[in-house]
C-alpha cells in the first residue's frame, strides 16, 4: 500500500483536496503500474512558518513523502514525480522551487492491510 503524505502552505477546500488526492492516485497507479485499491492519500496543510525550503522564492510550498513499495524504477518514480509537481505547480499554482518529493521505499511485507500483507512488485 503506497502512502502518499503531501505537506503544503496552501489552504485548499474539500473540493482541491479531493481532486487533487484523485489525481495523484490515478498518476500513481498508471506511472507504477499498480491499482488504485491500495493507495492512501494524506493531504496536511500547515501555517507558512511551519515548512521551509532552502531554494524556496515566495509562494506556497509543497512537499510529497511517498513511501512506496521498492522495485520500481527511476524512471517510473521520476516521472510520478514530475507528474505530480507539474500539477500542483499549475492547479495550486505552487513555483517549482517550492516543491519536493522524496521516495522510501519498503519491502512489500512491511506494507500492511487488515486483510494483507503485501507481497513484492515486479513488472510481471
Amino acid at each position: 500500500m503506497p502512502l502518499l503524505q503531501f505537506d503544503t502552505t496552501c489552504t485548499l477546500t474539500p473540493e482541491e483536496r479531493t481532486t487533487l488526492a484523485d489525481r495523484v492516485t490515478e498518476r500513481y497507479t498508471s506511472e507504477m503500474e499498480t491499482t488504485a485499491g491500495h493507495v492512501a492519500v494524506t493531504i496536511r496543510e500547515h501555517e507558512e512558518s511551519a515548512l521551509h525550503l532552502g531554494r524556496a522564492v515566495e509562494g506556497p510550498l509543497l512537499f510529497l513523502d511517498a513511501e512506496i513499495r521498492r522495485g520500481r524504477s527511476v524512471e517510473q518514480k521520476r516521472a510520478f514525480a514530475l507528474a505530480t509537481m507539474e500539477y500542483a505547480g499549475e492547479t495550486l499554482e505552487i513555483p517549482d522551487e517550492n516543491m519536493k518529493v522524496v521516495f522510501t521505499e519498503h519491502p512489500g511485507q512491511a506494507m500492511m492491510g487488515v486483510d494483507r500483507v503485501g507481497g513484492e512488485w515486479s513488472e510481471e
